[in-house]
């Protein structure tokens, strides 16, 4: 298995949504505010506005995107704004290679924004060096849940 990472084209956008909502339907303490195909939307008008850069396994001859990364810089901050695995993906390094491109598109740190419940994630973040800044009641987001605020410094 080989994993290797290349910038999304629009035409990726439903693997991207499809990858989006496979890995948030485990996600159970989340509530469901928008329909799948909303989220598509979403994904396709939003998401793939921005730098999104895949991770693309080869097995064999196939070849399956495994998980995405996307990120801004929004008044003067670099944000991770979206770092998903596909369920059937995840602990193949998949996610690891994604934020180390990410650490190299902001050498100078960013931020991003996790839910207090998604422990998986918070763990990975921390085990890769990013520091939690700051949790709060959720009050903020669409989902108004608990969420932590971490930051790699660079």
């Amino acid at each position: 298995m080989q994993i290797t990472l290349r910038p999304a084209l629009p035409v990726d956008a439903p693997t991207i949504a499809h990858i989006f909502l496979s890995a948030r339907a485990g996600m159970t303490y989340l509530p469901r505010l928008h329909s799948d195909d909303e989220t598509r939307r979403f994904i396709t008008h939003v998401v793939a506005t921005q730098a999104v850069m895949l991770a693309e396994v080869t097995l064999g001859s196939r070849k399956i995107i495994a998980g995405f990364a996307a990120y801004a810089k929004n008044d003067g901050i670099f944000w991770l704004n979206h770092l998903y695995v596909r369920p059937d993906a995840q602990d193949f390094g998949a996610g690891h290679l994604l934020l180390d491109h990410v650490k190299t598109q902001g050498p100078h740190g960013f931020r991003l924004w996790c839910f207090q419940a998604n422990e998986g994630a918070r763990r990975f973040y921390e085990r890769h060096g990013l520091v939690l800044a700051e949790m709060t009641d959720g009050s903020d987001n669409e989902e108004k849940l608990p969420d932590a605020l971490y930051v790699w410094q660079g």
